[in-house]
């Protein structure tokens, strides 16, 4: 009786042991948002309670030597950003992103990763960076590889750093530094020639990617009138659903795919202000900077020029008009509506962008809300 007991004892403990160890395993909920560093906007009133993540954009290389070079008023900023992030309650953790959109910054990453060499001076001094300023992690935003030569020396990029983040975590005894990468919205790119990026690196070599789920449409097809987040299209596959589907059939983990949403909207003017539904003809960009407004510049515009807003259950969006003026952004509705559709797909989590863009956290906290809900 005695060895049975011992025996059923003994199968408890591995059962529990095995059932903590999957537990572990599973990585948690990724609720993040870029900090854009162009905004006046300060670490101290970041509501972390919503966020798990924050990514401070953008830092850039040396076009040179690739190093990154922190100036002393810089590198003050950048450690009272993490020092400020990690000293709240609840903390989150700080990443800072390497890129951002622009043909410059395009072609510095693209010159950077074509060879080894330049690969580790690169990847090194990230690493150093992010340790000296006491960031979390690291996340590149590079927008896009041109070429398949591109797209494999990315893939190299990915591979290299990994292994130096896991050599210098091994060295210094400290958590290895997060690796992610702001990611195209569909796993393949479809401009300005056919590519897809390689699942087997990201399954291998990222903590996740962040999907770019916006900019559908915008200031260079002032023609008609755009979902510039559609989280689906029935005429096309420039969509939401679309592109994270295809992260997801083509192979990489769905908890390593995490989904973009815009707090800002894009705009246009319409021919006919009697025509104001999703593709109506349009004569331009609307209000805004190249046709661009702010989550809060969108509500503002809403409230004084008492404009109509409307959900648009086909594309899973909203869109607001007024004379002539008409704009296409994510409200709570639309929001909630995409994280349910995330969360079906077993995904990571969401990121945002960007976090000064909104005013009183409401789609922030309504995203917050609609993961953590069942």
């Amino acid at each position: 009786m005695a060895g049975l007991i011992g025996s059923e004892f003994l199968f408890i403990v591995v059962l529990l042991s095995f059932s903590i160890g999957c537990l572990a395993a599973t990585p948690p909920v990724v609720k993040a948002a870029y900090y854009p560093s162009w905004r006046s906007f300060s670490p101290s009133d970041v509501d972390t309670s919503l966020f798990t993540h924050i990514f401070y954009a953008f830092l850039i290389p040396n076009n040179v030597t690739y190093k990154f070079e922190i100036d002393n008023s810089t590198a003050l900023l950048l450690s009272n950003f993490t020092a400020t992030l990690h000293n709240k309650t609840p903390s989150v953790k700080a990443l800072f992103s390497i890129g951002g959109g622009g043909d410059a910054t395009r072609t510095l990453l693209a010159r950077m990763a074509s060879s080894q060499t330049t690969r580790q001076t690169f990847i090194n001094s990230a690493i150093e960076t992010a340790r000296n300023l006491g960031f979390d992690g690291i996340d590149i935003d590079w927008e896009y590889p041109q070429t398949q030569e591109e797209m494999q020396d990315l893939e190299s990029l990915f591979q290299e750093w990994r292994q130096a983040i896991k050599a210098e975590a091994e060295a210094t005894n400290r958590a290895p530094l997060l690796l992610t990468a702001a990611v195209n919205f569909s796993v393949k790119i479809f401009w300005p020639v056919p590519l897809s990026y390689s699942v087997q690196s990201i399954n291998q070599n990222l903590d996740w990617v962040n999907a770019m789920c916006y900019d559908y449409h915008g200031n260079w097809d002032t023609s008609v009138t755009g979902a510039h987040a559609a989280l689906y299209d029935p005429n096309s596959n420039i969509s939401t659903s679309y592109g994270l589907t295809s992260w997801v059939q083509a192979g990489v983990d769905p908890k390593k795919v995490v989904m973009g949403l815009p707090l800002y909207g894009r705009t246009w003017t319409l021919r006919d202000p009697n025509q104001h539904n999703i593709g109506s003809p349009a004569v331009g960009v609307g209000p805004g900077p190249d046709g661009v407004l702010t989550l809060t510049e969108v509500e503002q515009f809403n409230k004084e020029k008492n404009a109509t807003v409307v959900y648009d259950t086909a594309t899973g969006s909203t869109y607001s008009f007024a004379g002539t003026s008409w704009i296409g952004y994510d409200d709570a509705t639309s929001v909630n509506t995409k994280i349910r559709y995330a969360k079906s797909l077993g995904l990571g989590g969401y990121f945002l962008f960007a976090i000064s863009y909104e005013s009183g956290w409401e789609i922030s906290r309504q995203a917050s809300e609609a993961w953590s809900n069942p």
